[in-house]
């Protein structure tokens, strides 16, 4: 029965009611909608419904198989968590609709089975995305325009790479082997401003901490990890090229969060780190195998769960003081404990602490990394382990640092409420994730595809692993306190590509617009001038004649294409009628 209903659909629907319904029924409307496509997830069963024929078109509406089902599962569970949040953080009907709209076109871009089906909802979660933002207002109204120009710029890349496979191809069918290599590099740069590559990420940290808190909740986990899994179905065999780009934005994200103060700015820049991972793993399976493979959707199913936790807790905290600079903090752990323990389950799985599913998901891509040798460094390890080493420093540090500042940093010189009991409710339902599925890690790896190659070739809580955690913790440690003072310098004096990038993007399209629109109308002046003219002339031969001296040769010009077209006129007649 289940298998009938589109999950999309039913998101749209909820969107619907909770603009209509009270504030209250509407929030246990969308909490009902995203249950049914989290439980949906778990009871089907790989196989594709709902062909169908679109402007002559082959197309496939609800693809189900163990990677949309992975990814249907996960999606569902947090947008529940994320609901019951936003009702208890005071989000408006029409905020919570519009979120809901947004999940329902992520839904729908996870359970597309062809590029064409794909990119309508890859385009509508840009758009509804945008509008999320946008409702919030004040600067966030600013940083949605830029968001709009950066994913649209990557929609239309992808759309052309989806154009130029069909052209090779002849079809907008999945295929094993994923988009035609034609269109390889435009996929990979379309996709890759989704996932945050680097130099293609600033929309990241300008734009998720500017809207609503609960907003941010959501935007945080859908969009990028949507388009890992994109990734993947445009390149299922992966690539070192992606694996090293995983390296880079692991190294990128992690030192730019160490620079930040605004907690949900740092939270961003480890959206790009994480992701990282996460790329690593895919671009790893054509070159490791499946476990690969399977370290990387772990760690996105994982990432969807602790990385709403902490912009939950975040969250809270901003919503509790008004406060979103974490200078300005601290001691918090005394009158906010209920959101300082939770906080810690996020800060413990994102850094990869044993019992928590950061340590599963985040040691199988690295035991992944230990065998590519193709650039070897330092102990005889590649440079893609020790890109992904440094990022795991780096996000240590950074957690010790989010964690010192708002939660010990000083005597709380404020005394808020902890969270509120909706607030706790969502993110007790991710923080109870974390840990089960860092402590009954059998069940993650369960999720994953291709299992049953996998299982066997998984041991996380071996010796080796459990000395690597424990020399990135004590140099996350060691790091972050003899370093504070250089990166307060830092933080002052470094800047990211968005200094560049934004002018440059701004006064470029200034000059774009001007000349564009200069261009046209003096070509629209030229033009009504000459259509005027040749109206005048037109009404006015023999005063347009004597202006420029010609009123005889224009009597005489008359009188001979009058004659011509007489002759002509009358032999035509006479072939008619004797011809």
């Amino acid at each position: 029965m289940l298998e009938g209903i589109p999950p999309f659909a039913v998101l749209a629907v909820a969107a619907v009611l909770a603009v209509v319904l009270p504030r209250t029924l509407g929030h246990v409307a969308g909490a009902a909608a995203t249950g049914f496509v989290f439980v949906q997830a778990l009871v089907l069963d790989p196989g594709t419904y709902y062909d169908v024929t679109f402007l002559g078109f082959d197309a496939v509406l609800f693809n189900v198989d163990e990677f949309s089902l992975l990814m249907g599962t996960v999606v569902g569970f947090l947008a529940t968590a994320a609901v019951i949040y936003a009702y208890g953080s005071d989000a408006s009907r029409l905020m919570t609709a519009i979120a809901l709209t947004y999940l329902s076109s992520t839904v729908g871009a996870v359970y597309a089975g062809d590029w064409l089906t794909l990119i309508f909802f890859w385009e509508l979660m840009a758009v509804t995305s945008t509008l999320l933002v946008w409702h919030y207002g004040g600067e966030a109204v600013r940083a949605g325009y830029r968001y709009a120009i950066f994913h649209g710029t990557g929609g239309v890349i992808l759309l052309g790479a989806v154009v130029v496979h069909f052209a090779e191809v002849g079809s907008f069918l999945f295929a094993e082997g994923g988009i035609h290599p034609t269109a390889a590099a435009l996929a990979a740069v379309g996709i890759g401003i989704n996932t945050g590559f680097v130099f293609l990420h600033s929309w990241l940290p300008d734009t998720y901490p500017r809207p609503h808190l609960a907003a941010s909740v959501f935007l945080s986990v859908f969009t990028t990890k949507t388009a890992a899994y994109v990734m993947y179905r445009a390149f299922p065999e992966g690539g070192l090229w992606l694996a090293y780009m995983g390296g880079a934005m692991a190294v990128y994200g992690a030192f730019f969060a160490l620079l930040q103060y605004d907690p949900r700015r740092l939270l961003s820049y480890h959206i790009q780190a994480q992701i990282g991972y996460i790329l690593a793993g895919i671009g790893l399976a054509g070159v490791v195998g499946e476990k690969a493979l399977a370290g990387g959707f772990a760690h996105l199913f994982n990432n969807v769960l602790f990385k709403s936790l902490l912009f939950m807790t975040m969250g809270a905290v901003i919503y509790r003081t008004g406060i979103e600079d974490i200078r300005d903090l601290g001691g918090l752990w005394k009158v906010m404990p209920i959101t300082f323990v939770l906080y810690l389950a996020g800060a413990a799985s994102i850094t990869a602490v044993p019992g928590f599913n950061g340590f599963i998901s985040k040691g199988m891509v690295l035991s992944a990394a230990h065998e590519v040798h193709n650039v070897e460094l330092l102990l005889g390890e590649g440079l893609l382990w020790w890109l992904l080493i440094l990022g795991g420093v780096g996000t240590y540090m950074s957690f010790i640092k989010l964690g010192y500042y708002v939660f010990f940093h000083g005597d709380a010189s404020i005394d808020p409420d902890d969270a509120t009991a909706f607030q706790t409710v969502g993110m007790a339902l991710a923080a109870g994730a974390c840990i089960y599925l860092g402590v009954v890690w059998h069940d993650l790896i369960a999720l994953m595809p291709h299992t049953e190659y996998v299982l066997e070739e998984v041991h996380p809580y071996s010796t080796g692993h459990l000395m690597e955690t424990a020399a990135l913790m004590t140099a996350g440690f060691v790091g972050f306190f003899a370093l504070k003072n250089p990166l307060a310098w830092l933080a002052h004096h470094m800047r990211d590509v968005d200094a560049v990038l934004f002018p440059a993007v701004y006064y470029g399209s200034r000059v774009t617009i001007r000349a564009v629109t200069e261009s046209w109308a003096a070509v629209d002046r030229v033009v009504m001038r000459l259509a005027g003219l040749t109206m005048w002339t037109a009404t006015h031969p023999r005063d347009a004649a004597a202006r420029v001296g010609i009123e005889g040769e224009l009597r005489a010009g008359i009188g001979r294409s009058v004659l011509f077209v007489t002759v002509v006129a009358g032999a035509a007649l006479l072939v008619i009628l004797y011809g």
